[in-house]
């Protein structure tokens, strides 16, 4: 990203999942600094909610901000750098993000965005489903379900862990003869 605005558009995304439009929209008056919060309305409904957003997000949308100057209250924060002053649209947004895939030779959307969001956040130990489901405002659990994934590097610590184990010995009840545990369950 070469400046401030595609920095802050990039890390909200992947920081908060929200959806392209959603971000989009966001206004000087949707920014909680304070709380960390961005306000978005939610894909097919009128509805404002909140969501959370890192600080190094904030920070780098604080930069840019502080750089250009507060659009009007009404007006979204993310705005075209080139030409009359006006709102990003969806479609400058994604040339953005095709120019970055130029660069770095990968095949990123907008979308892909918010499935790292989601990917993060729901194999995040500290984070439960319920909690994911509702930063991603998915109306269905199941759907926020697909996004739990086992990577190979954890896997293969646990199975070293797994293997590292001191292995039980069994123990039978004193009174047992020995040779009729063996016989029973085997060497």
């Amino acid at each position: 990203m070469t400046c401030d605005r595609d920095r802050a558009a990039v890390l909200l995304y992947v920081s908060s999942g929200s959806r392209a439009s959603e971000l989009l929209g966001v206004t000087p008056g949707d920014i909680d600094w304070a709380k960390q919060l961005i306000w978005v309305i939610t894909k097919g409904t009128d509805d404002r909610e909140p969501v959370p957003a890192s600080a190094q997000a904030l920070t780098i949308l604080a930069a840019y901000l502080d750089h250009i100057g507060l659009p009007p209250a009404e007006e979204p924060v993310l705005r075209t750098r080139r030409g009359p002053d006006r709102p990003l649209t969806y479609w400058a947004m994604r040339r953005v993000i095709q120019r970055a895939n130029e660069r770095l030779g990968t095949n990123w959307t907008l979308h892909d965005l918010r499935h790292t969001a989601a990917t993060r956040m729901a194999n995040d130990l500290n984070l439960n489903l319920a909690q994911v489901r509702a930063i991603m405002r998915h109306t269905d659990l199941a759907t926020t379900g697909r996004y739990l994934n086992a990577r190979v590097e954890d896997l293969f610590d646990a199975l070293q862990a797994h293997y590292n184990r001191p292995r039980v010995q069994r123990t039978f009840a004193a009174g047992y003869d020995p040779d009729d545990v063996k016989a029973v369950f085997g060497a």
